[in-house]
């Protein structure tokens, strides 16, 4: 038999009304299509696995979620090709709507059961999801980054010894301000940490050691 957790029942409870029914209704069928179930939560969403993970669902403001952690294996349509790119926290493959918004938007009970199935017995299987690369191609180099960066020597040797991921994350934190002002502070910033060796989230990195 499967097992139910409290804390789905509290988070559903904590919903909006809208998204009550919705993740009732999918938790129901969850169930219904795999009795040996056993529920927990995952990142702060309710998750649901059998003989690893099988699916999840989520509530947001306006839409709720439902994904299945073999998505990639779970549809076979025209797009078989982008469903390799498809895991955990990535729903939307057809017919599941990415955004749910009402239990209309849901196909039948008895298309979703069918998915649960199929996922179920992948499962009892032993398929595993396909790998896929994770080489990434580096982001290029904001012009005003750089010239901060060569006003100091240690800052521009350090980021040039760091990881491409290192790299990418800095970059990535100074292009994503949305005012200037913002901008230039992380610039400044980022000059700062790196010239003391220092990797984007170093503050997490340390206290993540001091934790363990």
């Amino acid at each position: 038999m499967g097992t139910k957790d409290p804390r789905i029942d509290a988070y559903i409870e904590k919903s909006a009304d809208f998204a009550k029914p919705i993740l009732t209704r999918l938790r129901k069928l969850v169930h219904k299509g795999c009795p040996d179930v056993v529920e927990t939560i995952k990142w702060g969403m309710p998750a649901f696995d059998y003989k690893g993970p099988l699916c999840g669902m989520a509530a947001f403001k306006q839409h709720c979620a439902f994904g299945f952690w073999k998505a990639a294996l779970l549809f076979d349509d025209k797009n078989a090709a982008d469903n390799a790119k498809v895991t955990w926290g990535a729903p939307g493959r057809e017919p599941i709507p990415a955004k749910i918004t009402s239990a209309d938007d849901l196909p039948s009970d008895a298309a979703i059961l069918a998915m649960i199935k199929k996922a179920v017995k992948l499962n009892d299987e032993g398929v595993k999801l396909p790998r896929t690369s994770k080489t990434r191609k580096p982001l290029p180099m904001p012009k005003d980054f750089e010239a901060a960066l060569k006003k100091s020597k240690r800052a521009a040797a350090n980021f040039e010894a760091f990881s491409p991921s290192c790299k990418r994350e800095y970059i990535e934190w100074i292009t994503e301000a949305k005012r200037e002002e913002t901008r230039q502070k992380r610039i400044a910033t980022a000059v700062e940490w790196i010239a003391e060796g220092k990797q984007r989230n170093w503050k997490y990195q340390t206290t993540k050691k001091k934790a363990e």
